[in-house]
C-alpha cells in the first residue's frame, strides 16, 4: 500500500508518515497543495491523507480533482473542525472518510487500512497464493499452516507480490509500492529482501525470478 500525506504542519505530516512506515506502508509527504498535485500526477497512491486547509492549493480543490480523476484513490480528509456541517461538505466534495484533529494515530491507521480495502480494485482481506495466507491487518503470514515471522518490509513485499500474482513485479515496481519516493533506485534492498523472504518461506521456493521481468509468487 502507498499513501500520500498532505499536511502543511511539517511535524505532524512527518509523524504521520513515519507511523505509517513503521506499519509497513509506503508513505510520501507533501507540505502544500501544489506539491501534492504534482505527486498525485506521477505516483500511484491507494490512499491520500488530506488536510483541508492547505497553502498553495486548498484541500477542497485537491479532493475534487481526485474525485473527478480516473485513478481509484481514496481520500481521508483531515480538519481542525469537527462540526457536522464541515464533515458533510467534505464528503460532498468526494472525500471517502473524515477525521477531526486532534486524533489518535491508531484510529488514523485503521481508517487508512479500511479505505484501502474499499478501493474498487481492492483484494480480499486475507490474501492466499501457493499455500501462503497473509493477513495485512493482523500482520500474520503462514505457509501450509506454519506461522512465519516476517519483518515489516518482508511482509509488505510479499503482500505486493501476492496481489500482483500471476503477473511479475520488477524491482522498480516493488520500490515504488513498498518503499517511498526517497528510495534509491540503484539500491539492492529489493534483492536482499527477496532473498530473506525465500529463506523464511522455505522449500519448495514460491518466489520466481524472470530476468527482465522481475519477481512473482507462483
Amino acid at each position: 500500500m502507498r499513501v500520500l500525506v498532505v499536511e502543511d504542519v511539517r511535524r505532524l505530516a512527518d509523524d504521520i508518515a513515519e507511523g505509517l512506515r513503521d506499519q509497513g506502508i509506503a508513505a510520501d509527504v507533501a507540505y502544500d497543495g501544489l506539491d501534492a498535485v504534482g505527486k498525485l500526477e506521477v505516483n500511484p497512491y491507494d490512499v491520500v491523507v488530506l488536510d483541508r486547509d492547505l497553502p498553495g492549493l486548498h484541500g477542497d480543490l485537491i479532493c475534487k480533482m481526485i474525485a473527478d480523476g480516473e485513478r481509484p484513490v481514496m481520500v481521508l480528509m483531515l480538519t481542525a473542525s469537527g462540526a457536522p456541517g464541515d464533515r458533510v461538505s467534505g464528503l460532498k466534495l468526494g472525500a471517502d472518510d473524515y477525521l477531526s484533529k486532534p486524533f489518535h494515530f491508531p484510529e488514523l491507521l485503521l481508517r487508512v487500512r479500511a479505505l484501502a480495502r474499499r478501493q474498487p480494485t481492492a483484494h480480499p482481506r486475507v490474501l492466499r497464493a501457493a499455500g501462503i495466507e497473509l493477513d495485512p491487518l493482523r500482520r500474520t503470514v503462514s505457509r501450509d499452516g506454519r506461522l512465519i515471522e516476517l519483518s515489516v518490509k518482508e511482509l509488505a513485499v510479499l503482500e505486493a507480490l501476492i496481489k500482483a500474482s500471476p503477473a511479475f513485479l520488477s524491482a522498480e515496481d516493488l520500490l515504488e509500492q513498498v518503499w517511498d519516493e526517497n528510495a534509491d533506485p540503484f539500491t539492492k534492498t529489493v534483492q536482499v529482501t527477496i532473498g530473506r523472504l525465500r529463506r523464511k518461506l522455505g522449500d519448495p521456493q514460491v518466489i520466481e525470478t524472470l530476468t527482465g521481468a522481475g519477481y512473482r509468487v507462483g
